[in-house]
């Protein structure tokens, strides 16, 4: 045990020396504005609860009313001690919000992409991903055997090259029984711009391919009643492949899959991270559910509303060039993971949370701040930020 504690710290220095060592921050207070770390408030920009419904008074009291029917846990996996109600309703819920014929949920965000190209993908096909996809999905696509390719961030060229090698490949024996996947994010997480989606999508069809698109950062915001960027830019019928987060917008916790009925249920059969996990808590489908109606309602559009104010006036008080609303993250990028890390620290001695982003998150040399803007920052939440950086010298 001695020489494997000490290959441990061995790592854990190594990551020290680099700038790399993370630490967990203990939080004693819901989401929101604001967050309570070691009995200081802070005024928080670290949160992808973009519509300010992780603490909303309809969410909790869903969950609550779920935890007095269903109780607390749910006993083992769906297909073994039976799917409860709640999730049915999520799932009904989430298939009539991306106008699907169906749905199916995972404990999480990761657990869904895992599941879903590990199932549908093997050593005979080719994944074609974009290079600043999350990384749940870099790893399911390892994990599913079929060989992988990667095109430049939003690089329609560098893309359809990847899809005529992959469709004349002299070396495959057989073509025709080799199945092409292209896997997007819609909105990506670290730098908060767009994909192409409608070119994507006709480049999909020419080739023969099929699409899958995370819509995580989207979902909520973006859209129809925030129906995601597909809806937005009218190709959401065209995506064989919908996945997105109930845990960012939505305001709960979990991961989904949206499309065709035989979609579905293959993956009941084949995702092993949804056969083989005990379903989630069902206060989180409740809540989730609760979360859908809510983004649909007029409550929604002026939650919308609202972040898209705040984006557009942080975008204006900083000079950036993302003026245009299209997501609620705005990174400062700074090169050096040590210059991330001290810019954090001082915002957090202004009581300022922002967090540093580093190697692997992001590639190296391009360490950042991520500021995350929500529906329930206010104006002034926004001019002590604006300060704080002016104060230790931090420009876009």
């Amino acid at each position: 045990m001695n020489s494997f504690t000490d290959e441990l710290n061995r790592r854990l220095a190594s990551l020290r020396e680099q700038n790399l060592f993370r630490e967990l921050r203990r939080v004693d207070s819901a989401q929101g504005p604001r967050i309570q770390i070691g009995g200081q408030s802070f005024l928080n920009f670290s949160s992808n609860d973009y519509l300010g419904l992780a603490n909303h008074p309809a969410l909790k009291e869903a969950a609550i009313k779920s935890v007095e029917k269903f109780g607390a846990g749910t006993g083992a996996s769906r297909l073994v001690s039976g799917s409860l109600a709640p999730f049915h309703e999520l799932e009904e819920a989430l298939a009539d919000f991306k106008k699907t014929e169906a749905a199916l949920t995972f404990s999480t965000g990761y657990a869904a992409a895992v599941g879903t190209i590990t199932a549908l993908m093997g050593k005979e096909d080719v994944i074609i991903l974009d290079k600043l996809v999350h990384a749940c999905i870099v790893d399911a696509a390892k994990l599913s055997g079929a060989k992988l390719r990667i095109f430049d961030h939003n690089d329609l060229n560098d893309l359809a090259e990847k899809l005529q090698w992959a469709t004349s490949d002299p070396q495959h024996s057989s073509p025709s029984s080799r199945h092409i996947l292209i896997v997007t994010e819609s909105v990506f997480s670290m730098d908060g711009d767009t994909a192409p989606l409608r070119e994507i999508v006709a480049l999909k069809e020419k080739f023969g391919a099929w699409l899958m698109v995370d819509e995580a950062h989207a979902t909520g915001i973006l859209g129809e009643n925030g129906r995601g960027l597909a809806e937005a830019l009218g190709v959401s019928s065209q995506v064989e492949i919908q996945m997105s987060t109930l845990g960012k917008a939505l305001g709960a916790s979990g991961g989904y899959i949206c499309g065709s009925r035989a979609l579905i249920d293959y993956l009941v059969n084949r995702a092993r991270s949804f056969i083989f996990s005990t379903a989630p808590v069902p206060a989180a489908a409740a809540a989730a559910t609760a979360a859908l109606k809510l983004v649909q309602s007029p409550e929604g559009d002026a939650k919308r509303t609202a972040l898209s104010t705040h984006v557009a006036a942080l975008n204006l008080k900083l000079k950036t060039q993302n003026s245009k609303f299209q997501s609620a993250i705005l990174p400062l990028i700074l090169g050096d993971e040590p210059l991330a890390l001290a810019a954090a620290a001082k915002l957090r001695t202004q009581n300022i949370f922002v967090p540093a982003i580093r190697y692997p998150t992001v590639a190296r040399g391009a360490a950042r701040l991520r500021i995350t803007l929500t529906a329930k920052h206010s104006a002034a939440h926004l001019d002590e930020l604006v300060t704080a950086l002016a104060q230790i010298k931090i420009q876009n």
